[in-house]
């Protein structure tokens, strides 16, 4: 999979799928994009940006730009998902002749849990598939950044270290550099978990707390993340690699995150509720939090943040309060 003649179907014309498009596209590759909503190709199409969902963003000619999935998929040499967690199993479902037929690997860039089965992205993807080479691809990579080729660095990993290695050499540029790794429960884990972390960092940001309790709950943050990954089988190293630390440092002092910028707000005194019901992107943070506090309950793993974050987006608990019983928790060694 090299050269101007790979073709890539990416399905999902959210900020990331876009963003990803356009490095694509200016590499030289056969690019197309499914998107599920006709009107938002249609502005696409017609006026060369996302406005949706990356607003500000040159989109470059050759880009096709779809609402039917069979064109973007026919033919394709890779797949990649980029559906927002909570409606990935439905769209796999609806699709699943079309894209278990299209005989091609699948690339998932999709960073959440599922509600209720507690599965991460790749777990859902070869349930409803089957067998399929897939890889998966995290890091610190803002959209928007990416698009605006900023330097970035991120992770493919895959069971499959030669399709890993494909997909290093598919993304690689100047400014995109992409490593390989084995390690798909950490490197999928850590790009899931960072997004609750980021929610507690934006609402100390809109409680205005200052330097000190960002370095706190992004210290303890990441331990959490890690002590979870572990007991589901990751490697400790990969939560300290781009990943993990990388990806969280990324989104929690981002002002573009859209986790972070959530919790900013209800730091600010919005309503959680509110927010999710307005916001156009997703806040991925939020759908996961709910199986990241199974998750830890099943492995019996503290997670102090995780559940002050949950108390704060879906049990009225008040931003400060929720500060409070984080600081007087039991004292105990780090």
């Amino acid at each position: 999979m090299q050269g101007g003649n790979v073709k890539v179907a990416i399905c999902g014309d959210g900020g990331w799928g876009t963003a990803l498009s356009i490095l694509l596209k200016n590499k030289g590759l056969d690019v197309h994009v499914w998107g599920a909503f006709q009107d938002n190709i249609d502005e696409i199409n017609k006026e060369g940006v996302n406005r949706k969902f990356l607003p500000g963003v040159k989109i470059p000619k050759g880009i096709a730009f779809t609402h039917d999935p069979d064109k973007a998929c026919k033919g394709a040499d890779l797949i990649v998902i980029a559906t927002p967690s909570r409606f990935l199993r439905e769209a796999l479902e609806k699709h699943k002749s079309l894209l278990k037929n299209a005989n091609a690997p699948f690339l998932s860039v999709v960073k959440g849990l599922e509600q209720g089965s507690l599965k991460r992205m790749s777990e859902v993807i070869c349930e409803v598939l089957g067998d399929v080479r897939l890889a998966v691809l995290s890091g610190p990579s803002i959209a928007p950044e990416v698009a605006r080729e900023i330097p970035t660095a991120v992770v493919a990993a895959s069971k499959d270290q030669k399709l890993a290695q494909e997909i290093r050499d598919i993304f690689r540029t100047e400014r995109f550099r992409v490593y390989s790794n084995e390690d798909v429960v950490g490197v999928e884990l850590g790009g899931a978990l960072k997004n609750i972390i980021a929610i507690a960092v934006g609402i100390s940001d809109g409680l205005g707390l200052g330097a000190n309790t960002k370095a706190a709950l992004m210290t303890r943050g990441l331990r959490e993340m890690a002590m979870l990954g572990v007991s589901m089988g990751a490697s400790i190293e990969t939560f300290q690699g781009l990943s993990g630390l990388g990806d969280l440092v990324t989104t929690c002092i981002s002002l573009e995150g859209r986790n972070r910028g959530f919790g900013e707000k209800i730091g600010n005194g919005k309503k959680p509720k509110d927010i999710l019901k307005k916001s156009v992107a997703e806040i991925e943070g939020a759908w996961s939090v709910k199986a990241a506090l199974e998750l830890g309950k099943m492995y019996l793993v503290e997670l102090p943040i995780t559940q002050q974050v949950y108390s704060v987006v879906f049990e009225n608990k008040s931003a400060i309060t929720a500060v409070n019983e984080l600081m007087l928790r039991e004292p105990k060694a780090e």
